[in-house]
């Protein structure tokens, strides 16, 4: 006897339904989130291509402003390398 890719089917969801029965209703709830939360990240994908913010007002356009720079200790060249001190007499 060969078995076929609809006899394993068959075997798996016997297994489910006689070992598994108490947790197939958490299951199916668990997949129904997975594929409510994947439907509603591919619509927002979607969204991201439009110019219109969900508020109605226009976008806001940044800009990048560079942080002061701390104080350098002594012992450092300024250039942004550290040298160890020399130990040669």
């Amino acid at each position: 006897m060969r078995l076929e890719g609809w006899h394993l089917i068959i075997i798996i969801v016997l297994a489910l339904v006689l070992f598994a029965a108490p947790k197939l209703p958490g299951m199916a709830r668990s997949l129904g989130q997975s594929m409510r939360i994947f439907k509603s990240e591919v619509r927002e994908m979607k969204k991201d291509g439009t110019t219109e913010a969900k508020d109605g007002s226009e976008p806001v356009e940044g800009r990048v402003i560079n942080h002061p720079q701390a104080g350098a200790p002594e012992s450092r060249t300024g250039d942004g390398t550290d040298v160890p001190p020399s130990t040669r007499a």
